[in-house]
């Protein structure tokens, strides 16, 4: 019952938002074309049980960047329209076009980059990536990177023990609370 109510809510929500959320995303999509020459930024991420699926965002590195987690990019490279999306979360918009299709959750272990073996290992091991991946969990509200794998798994592990519709919604409220008000409430 509990994961047909959160896949209820996943669908619900996801297209609620993207429908209010349409107009700033057709106008970030021109500024993004015109900043990079194309506006949205595809990657191949891991999903639940180990699959690969192409994760959406808008763009806020130019076309050019290489490939990597972000805790190994060159910063430097963001420009001040990328910084703006990446602060707002509006970067994260179209993600909620991989929770419609069913490859996301809203909430969930965020979806790591193939590459990085040392936390898909720790999430198999721990079964972890039974849950299908989110776009926002424990880890991002406690500001854990995944340059941390055994930290980021070990918040994964205490989000899927406590997983029901109840703490769903509760780290939901708590993200758009942290993103109207940065630092403001942290969820143990």
């Amino acid at each position: 019952m509990g994961s047909f109510t959160i896949r209820a809510l996943d669908l619900a929500i996801s297209i609620l938002a993207l429908t209010a959320l349409s107009p700033i995303v057709v106008l970030l999509t021109c500024l993004g074309t015109i900043v990079f020459g194309s506006p949205f930024f595809l990657q191949k991420r891991v999903g639940q049980w180990g699959q690969v699926f192409i994760i959406f965002k808008l763009r806020t590195l130019p076309i050019s960047t290489q490939s990597v987690p972000t805790h190994e990019l060159n910063h430097a490279e963001i420009t001040g329209y990328g910084r703006f999306l990446r602060r707002s979360k509006l970067d994260e918009v179209p993600q909620l076009l991989n929770v419609i299709l069913g490859q996301m959750s809203l909430v969930g272990p965020r979806p790591c980059l193939p590459s990085q073996t040392a936390i898909i290992r720790l999430r198999e091991s721990s079964a972890v990536l039974a849950s299908k991946p989110g776009i926002t969990g424990l880890a991002q509200l406690h500001n854990v990177h995944m340059e941390f794998p055994q930290e980021v798994v070990e918040l994964d592990k205490k989000m899927q023990s406590k997983m029901n519709v109840g703490f769903y919604l509760q780290i939901l409220l708590t993200t758009v609370s942290e993103i109207a008000y940065p630092k403001r409430r942290r969820l143990k």
